[in-house]
């Protein structure tokens, strides 16, 4: 009735957390549907955490056992056939993990994208030479086919921000970004080249903590938030050290990094101003 696969999408996830509210809605444990269905309980509780991939006549049973029936029923049917739809970046899967897998699919979804940077340019804003540079520091010791590949995912992932329907972008980024030369003087001129363009995308905002306003907030390291519309999903966190990424859900500690946010747009260049500091700085290297 279902299948392993790689990480979840998001509209997998959204299924599965329907899948769950209906059973308790029901007032039927995973073990009661088990029995019902001649299932394990933990193959329900795996449905419900989206680890395996579901098939039409899973949801259709499960449906069942529920008492969804009607337009409500074809709804739920309708989305398990979307969600079953590969992504495109599946095609990438021997260049990417399974964690990072989720992140490509919550950029594909959502409505919205805050994030801050302090180390590199945001990945959806990368020139091709910048990216390479970036991921070859990233895995030195990978062959050039493979840091080839590396750097085609990346730059298809930026088509998302001019497809119809695009996620608005709000990146606020550290001066020492545009200071610290990746690549070399020409890879870093065309960079900030491609980040003034970005300012004139309707669906991004850009923004630069410089050095003279002092310390901030965020500076513990990168993280991003996403937002979702039309889809019964909770904002998420992405962040992530040397060692180790992590997406969190919780709304208090989710709350913590919005308000962090919330305060650095205030102390960070605005949108109009970062133009003029990009211009500056291209000057000056």
């Amino acid at each position: 009735m279902s299948e392993p696969r790689s990480a979840p999408t998001v509209l997998q996830l959204v299924l599965a957390r329907r899948l769950q509210k209906l059973r308790k809605a029901a007032g039927m444990t995973a073990q009661d549907v088990g029995r019902r269905l001649r299932l394990a309980h933990t193959t329900v509780t795996r449905i419900e955490r989206a680890d395996v991939a579901l098939k039409y006549v899973t949801v259709s049973a499960l449906l069942e056992v529920y008492g969804v029936d009607g337009a409500e029923k074809q709804d739920f049917l309708d989305l398990s056939e979307k969600a079953n739809i590969s992504g495109w970046w599946q095609d990438y899967r021997d260049v990417l993990p399974d964690i990072f897998s989720l992140y490509v699919s919550l950029e594909a979804s959502a409505a919205q994208i805050r994030t801050y940077e302090p180390h590199f340019v945001p990945g959806l804003l990368q020139t091709e030479d910048y990216a390479r540079s970036v991921l070859r520091l990233g895995f030195p010791r990978v062959e050039r086919e493979e840091l080839d590949r590396r750097t085609a995912l990346r730059l298809e992932r930026q088509l998302v921000l001019t497809r119809p329907g695009a996620p608005r972008l709000w990146v606020v980024m550290d001066e020492t970004v545009l200071r610290r030369p990746v690549g070399g003087p020409e890879v870093m001129r065309a960079q900030i080249d491609r980040l003034m363009e970005a300012c004139e995308l309707p669906n991004v905002a850009l923004q630069i903590a410089e050095f003279r306003r002092g310390a901030h907030p965020g500076a513990y390291g990168p993280f991003a938030l996403f937002r979702f519309d039309g889809i019964d999903f909770p904002d998420v966190l992405y962040c992530e050290s040397l060692t180790r990424s992590a997406y969190i859900e919780g709304p208090e500690e989710v709350s913590v990094y919005r308000e962090v946010l919330d305060q650095m747009i205030v102390r960070a260049t605005s949108p109009r101003r970062t133009r003029d500091v990009l211009a500056r700085v291209r000057e000056e290297s």
